[in-house]
């Protein structure tokens, strides 16, 4: 009997419990209440490594009433509500504790300054932060301010003592803050906030401030107490920036320190396969894009986690990991250190032979093909290879004429090019121009007195585009006496400083 009885209770148990754990776990519901609030259609979005996401859309805004309800859990995560204007008019977090949810405002003129939540004190936490900060910053700013005018000696002695003091308090509030709220989701996003540098600095032996030290100091603690086995940590605004700021400005500007940096970083969060996932989802579309030959973590990034297999951990689709390969495979030839690849192009001056065999009035690929193979003998002698001309240093540019940026970067490579003619330097320019709009790139040749090597691909031979990775222009290579590349992307306000360096 005590036997049957004791089953009956373990089974009325079991069945209570899960019914309680499947209630908490299978529904969310946000209402949120604001004065005034104009929208008929209102969106909860959240930051993924700096992708905006909208979770939930409330389509049928009552009476100042916004109600997000949904089966299963919202992702832990710092929120936004935003209207169908794109405007952010609050700020949240939810987590566990918070998949129900009730907040109020009853300020029309600013949303946040009246929000309360109904059933959260740590939200109402959050937001009196928020509010704190904000009047802090404004504190800071007319701190500044007081600056203005004053020589630069005088400044500093009015503002930093007053600057320090508020900087300290904001320290002092956040650091309060994480210490009564540790294990909360919303304590570890405010420590990502924390920039912990060292407070009390000593001098040097130069009786300065040691900077050496508190660069050291600021490095060795930049992720103090941040836990990446939670991939809820980049649900914010701010993980991404901390990411950027890192690999940026704190690692040292050379591609080996940052390849062995990612791969310390990387190790931190194979704990937790999904952040593994976006990291390297962000590392990838960040150093497919560097400048300054940068493109080389790229190709680490692929060997060591692509191409060996190691990234079917972290990656359920193979699509994914061969469409990243490919990537790289084309970015490959195109490293710093290699031998350019050549390309065969016609000269600005040989427009209208071109035009005359045809190849601006092509209307079909296959009209085209046959046009090449028929005119091909007269194309290969008039064909100037960018890889035959003699020069120390060969400037490669790839730029349009309508590009805005190239607008302003042209010119100034051109006054460039003049100075170094000027300074008998062994320096020459291949100016590419990528696209077809023929008649508009010669008056901007004849206008602007482009005196260089001006070429383009008027018999549709080479995709420039493609074979040089040019998805943005202008995009400038500097090659040696070899045509081996030296840089690549390189700002024309750099190239002089760049040559400089390298004849040192």
């Amino acid at each position: 009997m005590k036997k049957a009885l004791f089953l009956l209770f373990m089974f009325c148990l079991y069945f209570s419990l899960n019914a309680q754990s499947s209630k908490v776990a299978t529904n969310y519901e946000i209402n949120i209440q604001l004065k005034n609030y104009k929208d008929t259609v209102a969106y909860l979005n959240y930051y993924e490594f700096g992708n905006k996401i909208t979770a939930a859309t409330c389509h049928g805004v009552k009476n100042d009433r916004i109600i997000f309800k949904g089966k299963g859990k919202l992702k832990t995560g710092l929120y936004s509500l935003h209207g169908k204007d794109k405007k952010s008019y609050l700020d949240f977090f939810i987590d566990e504790s918070t998949q129900k949810l009730e907040l109020k405002s009853d300020d029309s003129e600013n949303y946040l300054k009246g929000v309360v939540a109904l059933n959260s004190k740590l939200e109402n936490d959050f937001f009196t932060y928020i509010k704190y900060s904000i009047k802090q910053n404004i504190a800071l700013k007319e701190i500044c301010a007081l600056g203005k005018g004053l020589a630069k000696k005088d400044s500093l002695a009015v503002v930093s003592p007053k600057f320090k003091s508020v900087m300290n308090d904001i320290y002092n509030y956040e650091e309060n803050f994480i210490n009564q709220n540790k294990g909360t989701y919303i304590a570890a996003v405010i420590n990502l906030k924390i920039d912990r540098t060292l407070r009390d600095i000593p001098n040097a032996s130069n009786g300065r401030p040691d900077s050496l030290l508190v660069k050291k100091y600021y490095r060795n603690h930049y992720w103090d107490n941040v836990n990446f086995k939670d991939d809820a940590i980049c649900r914010n605004q701010f993980f991404v920036g901390k990411v950027n700021n890192y690999f940026d400005n704190i690692v040292p500007f050379d591609i080996d320190s940052v390849t062995v940096e990612i791969d310390k970083f990387i190790n931190k969060t194979k704990a937790n396969p999904r952040l593994t996932k976006l990291l390297l989802d962000h590392l990838v579309n960040k150093y497919e894009l560097a400048s300054m030959g940068f493109d080389k973590v790229l190709i680490h990034l692929v060997d060591t986690y692509f191409k060996s297999g190691k990234a079917t951990l972290f990656y359920k689709d193979q699509s994914e990991i061969d469409r990243i390969i490919k990537r790289a495979e084309k970015i490959r030839p195109l490293q710093v250190g290699k031998i350019a690849p050549d390309l065969a192009m016609i000269k600005a001056t040989d427009r209208d032979k071109i035009a005359q065999m045809g190849f601006e009035n092509v209307k079909t690929s296959d009209d085209l093909t046959k046009l090449f193979y028929s005119k091909q003998k007269e194309l290969n002698n008039m064909y100037l290879k960018m890889n035959s001309i003699q020069a120390k240093y060969l400037i490669v540019a790839f730029w349009d004429v309508d590009c805005s940026h190239c607008k302003t970067e042209i010119p100034k490579l051109l006054n460039l090019y003049h100075e170094f003619q000027k300074e008998n330097k062994d320096v020459k320019v291949f100016s590419v121009y990528v696209y077809h709009e023929v008649d508009k790139y010669m008056k901007y040749i004849n206008d602007n007195k482009l005196d260089w090597i001006n070429v383009y691909d008027g018999a549709y031979n080479n995709n420039v585009v493609d074979k040089y990775e040019v998805r943005t222009t202008p995009v400038i290579y500097i090659l040696d006496e070899n045509k081996v590349i030296k840089v690549k992307k390189i700002p024309v306000d750099k190239i002089k400083p760049f040559l400089f360096d390298l004849e040192k």
